[in-house]
């Protein structure tokens, strides 16, 4: 850049200051910080009010920024416009979203840090244009190469895509986003973008399958109708028609004026093969949005048996064929239930609304995985390949504040995760005033704040969380209804300041309240939910068999979506509020991790109107959004604070002492400066690096009298520069051009021979210490030694074993360190050891000492031993509520220690019989439901017997004296290897368990003796051999 250009730029820029302050009795001021009522809300609107309707649509809280959606072009994103804002300080131009880009970039590149934008507000208020423009704005500052470009066209369409499968019309905003978004952009050690990484947070899901009256379904259905071409349509069964698709024509409002579907699908296929989606992904995506569409027009009929049956055929073809499955299958995916009784499986018919439900969960588990599987190939596609270090700028475009008409289990998330985010807010905040105060060494005045953390534990505390409440009442057995739930809430939260309800208030705040609401007071104010639909859209289940059907699919990114490896068991998974609360505190690490910057995005009106500003709806957003909080913390103190080079470049014409040029330091002229101005002690303070002024008032009296002063002084400094100048610039360049030729020539001879002279010494040591290093320490190899034992050192301490388990991949030590290098390693061996036993519960440890039990007993003697090690042992399998009360008073005063369901073989015929097996203090009891069978003492327990197979059998042998005893038990038990265990802990008897080959003899009765024979087959099998005896087979496992 020339000296004119950077000239001309330095005057706009002053400027540009000038105007900011003595233009502010028209356009307001430019950071609300400097309003002298900062406490009046009132002033707030006003100075908002003014600077909108000169549409200066940008003002400062501090660093924050805050924007009105003027719902009109400004012109104000241009290229030129980005120029003018890069490089340039923060306060030095008008607000702008540009100037705040900028300024976290350069933040970010000088400090080498992680930085994170938070974009909020309400919907339509403008947050996903401004996370575009500043994406727009990197895009064109950044360093600029093929690859990189590459790179920004990928950051930059991953938009519209995203739009298009989570953006949808509501009544607030016709490009509302339905899912939160947070984008990571990374740049390299130059600061330019080689990557990225996007997170997408609660997708509404439920709006595939409902639209309230004046909403849409997400984009993507109506751009693939309208704008899809021809044979794409043909191929995937559609028409050209909203119309004929029940799921896109529930709101009654298929068509937008404001929104070209067939441009939009355009962008969106341009995007998709820009950001490296091949053709097989791209028409498998459109058959699974097809297959949406299709699956919305599938309608139940009920039959003679009231049971649900398809109506139509054609619809159930059309699914088949776009998602490759047998018609047959989905047939009775959708119209059955498989129910596990005992070991078999057996297939029960759906209700007609029973099968609305599936269909319709079914819907929406296609569509969220299909999204989820799309945020994550966006990924892939901007994953930077480069390993090294990167620093990183975060988007985060979250849904805002939500208070409809009526309130359900959405809009409760979304008012948590603001919530959330408001503590984080003030948190944030509050720590980098502190900080501020603290460095510049300020007394730091503790600011009055409203804490919301009574809030975020009303909704998110365990057990007495709304959350848990709401988990604990879709995990509950028996009839659970939203009804149920909001009794439980009653239950829970009676009493609590921020939460009511219709039974809970009093008699005048019960007339605003229905009989299934509740009502959460906010930060923002207060909002009341209907508890209709919470259970269901909490649970938000899907059929285990639906799942096993949609496994069969031959399209490839339902295989992906609905892997075969996906854990299947029957522990119900986490609720979508659990989940929500999960991701959402992962968010929270994510952004404490970082520096914050705000952008607050303000909605004027609801009507989308030009030039309209509606008092009552930015009064309140202005309190959701905690703009007033905000103020209040950056007010608390001092009101406008600059560096003192700063604050004395720009006034020190209005003190002759510091005119034209100081002598002394910045802070020495400042404080020369106020006390020319007659500032009293309370309004300024004085600290390291910065001036500190109180009220707005003193600096507007400043500003005016620099306004009168500087008209004055430009003639003089005008004629005074120019002679200058001209007479100085030839003289200056000439001795300047002779004296740093000189002075260079010579610095870098000196240099030259001074670095050669060092080395030489360097080498000469280095070789002579290398050559003698196996020799004892002496002059000659003393640093070489020492070079090799800090290398050594630092390598060690980088390459340290993680665990315990890692303890033999110690490094090599060179021969030197080869004694203190086994003293480190006993050392830091008995300290990971120190550290895992301290670390062990004391449950935990009863668990090991048990575990270890079963080891002492049966490894390497039972086959199946192995399989058992991984499955933790429970305090008993059988709880007391099943045991039958006559048993319990019977045995209630030995104490119940264990009990597990067995099976047990008669003496006579070896019939199997269910029974309960109960361990107690000093006694074995056999139970058949309210029946003690038999009870062994166990001091007449001779021994148990068990194969050294992969049986589950054990054998009790019981001393008998008399004949009309009973023999020995012959019992079957699933957990063999935690009974025994049990069984040896309670007896204090570790040889008990006696592990046998081939058969065990057993006393009928005694006098009479019986057999069990064992043997490996290739099948597990219990029957009586021709010889009378028991024969157990096994299958043989493999050893792991």
């Amino acid at each position: 850049m020339d000296l004119e250009s950077l000239e001309e730029r330095c005057s706009r820029i002053l400027r540009e200051m000038e105007c900011s302050l003595t233009a502010r009795d028209r356009v307001g001021l430019q950071d609300f910080v400097l309003l002298d009522a900062y406490t009046s809300e009132t002033a707030f609107l006003d100075n908002l009010r003014k600077r909108f309707h000169e549409n200066l649509i940008y003002t400062y809280i501090g660093t924050l920024l805050v924007s009105v959606n003027p719902y009109k072009e400004l012109g104000i994103y241009t290229k030129k416009q980005m120029d003018v804002y890069m490089g340039v300080n923060f306060f030095e131009l008008p607000p702008h979203i540009f100037a705040l880009a900028d300024n976290v970039y350069r933040t970010m590149i000088s400090e080498t840090n992680n930085h994170f934008i938070l974009i909020s507000g309400e919907s339509g208020a403008g947050k996903t244009e401004a996370s575009k423009k500043i994406l727009q704005f990197y895009a064109v500052s950044c360093p600029s190469t093929r690859l990189l470009d590459n790179v920004r066209d990928r950051l930059l369409l991953s938009n519209p895509v995203l739009e298009a499968f989570g953006n949808a019309k509501t009544l607030k905003n016709d490009n509302s986003s339905r899912f939160g978004k947070y984008m990571d952009i990374q740049f390299d050690h130059r600061g330019a973008a080689v990557g990225g990484h996007i997170l997408s947070y609660l997708l509404e899901k439920s709006r595939v399958v409902h639209q309230n009256h004046g909403e849409r379904n997400f984009h993507v259905f109506y751009q693939l109708v309208e704008g899809g071409e021809d044979d794409l349509l043909r191929w995937l069964g559609l028409q050209r028609s909203c119309q004929n698709y029940r799921c896109l024509v529930k709101g009654d409002c298929a068509k937008v004026t404001s929104i070209n579907d067939k441009n939009d699908w355009k962008t969106v296929r341009k995007a998709l093969s820009i950001i490296e989606f091949s053709e097989s992904d791209i028409e498998h995506l459109f058959a699974i949005i097809a297959s949406v569409l299709h699956l919305g027009n599938v309608q139940f009929d009920a039959n003679i048996r009231g049971y649900a049956s398809l109506s139509n055929s054609n619809e159930l073809h059309w699914l088949s064929k776009l998602l490759g499955i047998q018609t047959h299958v989905l047939q009775e995916g959708l119209t059955h239930r498989k129910i596990e009784a005992k070991a078999e499986e057996v297939l029960s018919p759906f209700t007609t609304e029973h099968a609305i439900y599936a269909r319709d969960a079914l819907a929406k588990a296609i569509y969220g995985r299909t999204f989820n599987w799309l945020v994550n190939k966006i990924n892939e596609s901007l994953a930077n390949k480069d390993s090294s270090r990167k620093t990183v700028i975060g988007l985060l475009d979250i849904y805002g504040f939500e208070v409809f008409h009526v309130n359900s289990f959405e809009q409760f998330c979304i008012n948590y995760c603001n919530e959330k985010l408001q503590q984080l807010f003030i948190q944030l905040t509050l720590k980098s005033e502190q900080e501020e105060y603290e460095m510049e060494g300020i007394e730091w005045e503790p600011v009055p704040y409203f804490n919301n953390k009574i809030i975020c534990d009303l909704v998110e505390e365990k057990h007495r969380g709304i959350i848990s409440v709401l988990d604990e009442e879709c995990l509950r057995p028996g009839e659970a209804t939203d009804l149920t739930f909001l009794e439980k809430l009653e239950e829970t939260l009676n009493g609590h300041p921020h939460f009511v309800t219709h039974k809970l208030a009093d008699q005048k705040t019960r007339k605003t309240l229905e009989r299934g609401d509740f009502r959460l007071l906010h930060y923002a104010g207060e909002v009341t939910y209907s508890v209709k639909g919470f259970l269901d859209k909490n649970n938000d289940l899907l059929y285990r068999n639906i799942k096993d059907v949609m496994r069969q699919s031959q399209n490839n990114i339902i295989k992906l979506c609905f892997p075969k490896t996906e854990p299947d068991t029957k522990r119900r998974p986490e609720t979508v509020a659990t989940q929500f609360k999960s991701s959402l505190a992962g968010l929270t690490d994510i952004l404490m991790s970082k520096e914050p910057w705000y952008v607050r995005c303000v909605k004027p009106n609801s009507g989308k109107q030009p030039g309209r500003f509606d008092d009552v709806m930015v009064r309140h957003q202005v309190k959701y959004l905690g703009l007033m909080e905000h103020l209040r913390v950056r007010r608390a103190g001092f009101a406008y604070r600059r560096r003192y080079e700063v604050f004395l470049q720009r006034y020190k014409p209005l003190c002759p002492d510091t005119w034209p040029n100081w002598k002394g330091t910045a802070a020495e002229g400042v404080q020369r400066l106020v006390k020319h101005l007659g500032y009293k002690p309370d309004e300024y303070k004085m600290g390291r690096t910065k001036i500190f002024i109180r009220h707005p008032r003193t600096l507007f009296a400043t500003e005016d009298a620099f306004d009168v002063c500087k008209h004055q002084l430009a003639t003089r400094i005008q004629a005074k520069y120019k002679g200058y100048r001209v007479k100085g610039d030839f003289l200056k360049q000439k001795e300047a051009a002779t004296r740093i030729e000189t002075c260079w020539r010579g610095l870098m001879a000196r240099k030259e021979k001074e670095k050669r002279a060092w080395a030489v010494k360097v080498i000469k040591k280095f070789i002579k210490g290398f050559m003698t290093r196996n020799q004892p320490a002496c002059m000659d190899n003393s640093e070489y030694l020492a070079f090799v034992r800090q290398n050594y050192l630092t390598r060690l301490k980088d390459n340290l074993p993680k665990s315990i388990l890692q303890r033999n991949a110690w490094l090599t030590a060179p021969p030197i360190m080869q004694e203190a290098s086994r003293l480190l390693q006993k050392m830091y061996i008995r300290l990971m050891v120190r550290q895992y036993i301290r670390g062990i519960s004391a449950q935990r440890k009863a668990q090991l000492q048990l575990k270890a039990t079963a080891s002492s007993l049966f490894r390497g003697r039972k086959e199946n031993y192995p399989f058992s090690v991984a499955r933790p042992f429970a305090d008993t399998r059988i709880s007391e509520q099943d045991i039958n009360i006559k048993v319990l008073q019977t045995i209630c005063q030995e104490g119940v220690k264990y009990s597990v369901p067995v099976i047990k073989y008669d003496r006579n015929g070896f019939r199997p019989r269910f029974r309960q097996l109960i361990f107690t203090q000093v006694a074995a009891y056999l139970v058949e439901e309210g029946k003690v069978k038999q009870r062994m003492e166990f001091s007449s327990l001779r021994g148990v017997s068990v194969s050294n197979l992969s049986d589950n059998f054990l054998i009790l042998h019981i001393a008998c004296d008399d004949v009309k005893q009973k023999g020995d038990l012959v019992l079957q038990c699933d957990y063999l290897f935690e009974a025994l265990t049990r069984l040896s802990v309670v007896t204090n008897n570790k040889n008990l368990v006696k592990i046998v080959q081939g058969s065990v003899r057993f006393d009928i009765q005694p006098g009479r003796e019986g057999f069990v024979d064992f043997k490996s087959g290739s099948e597990s099998m219990v029957y009586r051999a021709k010889n009378g005896h028991l024969m157990v087979e096994s299958t043989r496992t493999k050893t792991r």
